[in-house]
């Protein structure tokens, strides 16, 4: 199909307005293959890919033993049959056991992040018998009806009032404001490390691990939204790992599945757990902790011990965001800060308007970036974490040759 036609189909079958917008900004090609930190479209044309599908793509696209580990559970039994035992899920959860902080030990497997943001809120209400939960203001933790009453930005919460009740939100990374909002009747505290889709948001040091102190004096849990900053993320397993926080609960997903299957999973400690131990079937999935699922998380962990991806990830990002800073000071006009961590890394623009042609004209170049789902005028970056300096060299020049444009303009914006 030309990708006239497709875009004729995803009008007519998908989202008009979507499709539309898409086209608005020049995002009018159909990806056919991708490797590495490369997308190929219908007609050849090559994307450097700085996106990461959203953070998704840790070890870049089609990773060779990632897909093989999940051939071999295609060709043996593609799902589990969810009465008997399988490996790979018990692999997968004694390895995530292992590299997570604290005492977290008990997995439950599932399909997206959204649905470990689920599983955290439930099992934290099981947990302690109460019902309220503190979150931070812009952050986003997903669209279910219990991650997006968690999520802060009424933009997506307020078309589908009423939501749960016993959310309250406070300043991220206030933790004087958290103090005063936690009391003896509160499950939980859930937190993103990093506020991604809030726009790529670093806490203070020793925020979280703050966090972790205040609920736990009131008897409350931690929930660290990992989901993004998670998996090598920020040059760490863990966004948490950076205040030394031990979180009860942890939403795991995204990166885990290597870019080649769909996975997640609650982490929780024994005392967290202990309301599913007694009564394990209280929550479900079909597909979660399926066999090619698993074998892909397992497979992905062991490429980044295997790749020394966390020290990659690290050293790469710090080059990144040098390079990033030099541009934001040869612009002010129209970048005021550059933000994040590791391969998590963010440009805050003067005008909302500047994101949306920044994204255009980086995409002319044929690099793929986009701004934050709750902040426009933050321009996300998160490369593969696999991506060679020389790369983000030649990113780094497409990018202040597009940002030169945008200061051309900036008034009119």
């Amino acid at each position: 199909m030309t990708p006239e036609e497709v875009m004729a189909l995803y009008e007519k079958y998908i989202n008009p307005s979507a499709t539309r917008l898409f086209r608005f900004m020049g995002l009018a090609s159909v990806e056919a293959q991708a490797e590495g930190w490369t997308i190929t479209d219908t007609e050849g044309t090559e994307f450097i890919d700085c996106l990461g599908g959203y953070g998704m793509f840790a070890l870049g696209h089609k990773n060779p033993k990632v897909v093989e580990a999940v051939e071999r559970e295609l060709h043996a039994m593609p799902m589990c049959g969810k009465v008997l035992f399988n490996e790979p899920a018990a692999r997968l959860a004694e390895k995530l056991a292992a590299i997570t902080p604290g005492e977290l030990q008990y997995n439950f497997f599932c399909n997206s992040g959204a649905e470990a943001v689920e599983g955290c809120l439930k099992i934290a209400r099981l947990a302690t018998g109460r019902k309220k939960i503190v979150a931070a203001r812009n952050a986003f933790h997903g669209k279910t009806l219990g991650a997006l009453t968690a999520t802060g930005r009424d933009l997506y919460r307020d078309p589908f009032k009423p939501l749960l009740e016993g959310f309250s939100h406070v300043p991220f990374g206030d933790s004087a404001a958290l103090e005063k909002a936690v009391d003896e009747a509160t499950a939980a505290v859930i937190l993103e490390p990093i506020q991604g889709e809030g726009g790529i948001i670093v806490p203070p040091a020793g925020y979280l691990k703050q966090a972790e102190e205040i609920a736990h004096r009131k008897g409350a849990l931690l929930i660290a939204d990992e989901v993004q900053t998670g998996i090598g993320r920020t040059g760490t397993w863990f966004g948490a790992n950076h205040d030394g926080a031990t979180p009860d609960l942890m939403a795991v997903a995204k990166a885990l599945g290597g870019g080649v299957m769909p996975v997640g999973s609650v982490v929780g400690t024994p005392q967290a757990w202990a309301g599913l131990i007694e009564a394990p079937f209280l929550h479900t999935s079909t597909f979660g902790g399926g066999q090619m699922a698993c074998a892909a998380g397992l497979a992905t962990l062991q490429v980044i011990e295997e790749e020394n991806l966390l020290q990659r990830s690290a050293e790469t990002g710090a080059y990144f965001k040098k390079g990033l800073e030099a541009i934001a000071e040869e612009f002010p006009q129209v970048i005021t800060e550059v933000r994040g961590r590791g391969m998590m890394l963010g440009l805050y623009l003067v005008k909302e308007g500047a994101g949306g042609m920044l994204m255009a004209l980086m995409i002319n170049r044929h690099i793929i970036v986009a701004y934050t789902l709750n902040n426009p005028r933050v321009i996300r970056i998160e490369p593969p974490l696999i991506m060679p300096a020389s790369v983000v060299d030649h990113v780094l020049e497409e990018l202040r040759a597009s940002v030169r444009e945008v200061a051309a303009v900036i008034n009119d914006l």
